[in-house]
């Protein structure tokens, strides 16, 4: 067998022993955005770039409550859509993609939210991760979301040097089985909130800590933090 066949083995093998000790630690894992349908997932997501998902759930039921389809939300006025998500960051730019969103998913879609990884990156402010978001979770086709947290949690353990989230997705497809792309999001996302900070990793205190190489970081307890 090929070095690099052996590395990517060991590399496979470590990964599904850390998504098993994560999946003890965080057996209700899910997703963090509040949403009944595809589509308020869609705007969720959307409204969660630069922002925290407690933010985005104070904002959506107002939201949903005023628009609460595609259909709906194409006739919103951009004025009333940028002061339903002020609070959110950024609510300029994100008025003026919901809605033109909204109206293409009337125009292409019969507003209904598409199914596939194309169509939905071929909307306006839907990117890999927010796609992958409404894939996994309203559709159950599995991907990988590459948010900070996953980010930097996959280099820490040693997975890649990539910062790029599209190379980050790649490199993780290799090493994470299928069936658990879109779980192992979850997991790896409450991992980063509860122990795996950005600033003050408790590597101490981590039942990951055996299998990771804390790249970029020394081992800091509860006590010492």
């Amino acid at each position: 067998m090929a070095r690099a066949q052996v590395a990517k083995s060991a590399q496979l093998l470590r990964m599904r022993e850390i998504l098993k000790v994560l999946g003890r630690l965080y057996p209700e894992a899910h997703c963090a955005l509040i949403h009944r349908n595809p589509f308020e997932l869609l705007v969720a997501t959307m409204l969660s770039a630069q922002c925290t998902d407690e933010r985005v759930n104070q904002v959506t039921p107002a939201l949903f409550a005023k628009y609460p389809d595609a259909r709906a939300m194409s006739g919103a006025t951009l004025g009333d859509l940028e002061s339903l998500v002020r609070s959110t960051g950024f609510y300029k730019n994100k008025a003026l993609a919901l809605k033109t969103t909204a109206e293409l998913l009337v125009e292409r879609h019969g507003g209904e939210v598409p199914s596939s990884l194309e169509e939905l990156t071929a909307l306006r402010g839907v990117g890999r991760k927010t796609a992958n978001v409404v894939l996994g979770n309203c559709f159950g086709i599995p991907g990988i979301v590459v948010d900070t947290h996953v980010g930097r949690l996959v280099r820490r353990m040693g997975f890649t040097r990539e910062t790029d989230p599209v190379k980050v997705e790649h490199a993780m497809m290799e090493i994470i089985d299928r069936d658990q792309w879109t779980i192992s999001n979850h997991m790896l996302i409450d991992h980063g909130r509860s122990l795996c900070s950005a600033r003050k990793p408790l590597c101490d205190d981590c039942p990951v800590s055996p299998l990771c190489p804390k790249v970029g970081v020394g081992g800091r307890s509860k006590r010492s933090a």
